[in-house]
């Protein structure tokens, strides 16, 4: 099971991070935890992410362009950010504040510095928890997994971190993961087909990696690709899947 923002915030790598404002939002779960510096964040989100900053572009920015950039990130999907008050900003901008307040949007603070490597790391053991072990278990056969009934034991075995994410990045990720299957993880053609830029590309397939481990071996990518065909010819298992046939439908 996922866990919640709070349950991110109460992390000991997260223990001096003060929350300024969005605290009836902070049962909303999350997904990923990014470090971005770029203003057009949003355009690489899937939906859930909880994101960290130093501030430097934001810093920079007008106060409009400061408010704009949390209205971007609260309308694109974020469940936070956290700012880190030490370098670049001392404060938070009260055009950032305001936005976030609008929004209700979580915004939290470090006011020292802290390892980002320490913060993503503890974030992603508790979001990967649940799944950690990964088996390659079964007959990568599609017939043979339905008529045996273990279809539903091989999807949660090689995509279950995935399918057990909200619809929108569920539907994000698996369209990424077959495209990059279906083209050798080429990600200038994965973007051109997915019609995003390729730093989105590399955002996912990150998240995609940190999920599913492995996605080098031929193997590895044989029984994926068979989880996704089961996943779009049998979708008995799971909820909303109809979004990731129609994604799949468009890749293929």
């Amino acid at each position: 099971m996922l866990p919640t923002l709070q349950e991110i915030l109460n992390l000991p790598a997260f223990r001096k991070a003060e929350v300024l404002c969005g605290f009836s939002q902070l049962n909303q779960v999350v997904t990923w935890v990014h470090v971005s510096e770029v203003l057009d964040a949003h355009r690489f989100l899937s939906g859930g992410e909880l994101l960290l900053t130093t501030g430097v572009e934001l810093a920079r920015a007008k106060p409009q362009e400061q408010a704009n950039f949390i209205t971007s990130l609260a309308q694109g999907g974020a469940h936070g950010l956290i700012i880190e008050l030490v370098q670049w900003m001392k404060e938070v901008p009260q055009d950032v504040l305001a936005a976030a307040r609008l929004y209700d949007f979580p915004l939290m603070v470090f006011k020292e510095e802290v390892r980002y490597a320490d913060l993503t790391r503890a974030a992603h053991q508790r979001i990967l928890q649940p799944h950690r072990e990964t088996t390659l278990e079964g007959n990568p056969i599609i017939e043979a997994l339905v008529e045996t009934g273990r279809h539903t034991q091989f999807l949660a075995d090689q995509l279950g971190p995935i399918l057990s994410l909200p619809s929108r990045p569920r539907s994000s990720l698996l369209s990424t993961l077959q495209t990059l299957l279906n083209h050798q993880f080429n990600i200038a053609e994965a973007a051109r087909i997915l019609g995003v830029r390729r730093q989105t590309i590399y955002y996912r397939l990150e998240q995609l990696r940190g999920m599913l481990g492995d996605l080098d071996s031929p193997k590895r990518q044989l029984y994926l690709q068979v989880a996704l065909e089961v996943l779009v010819l049998e979708p008995t298992d799971f909820d909303t899947l109809s979004l990731v046939r129609q994604e799949n439908k468009k890749i293929l």
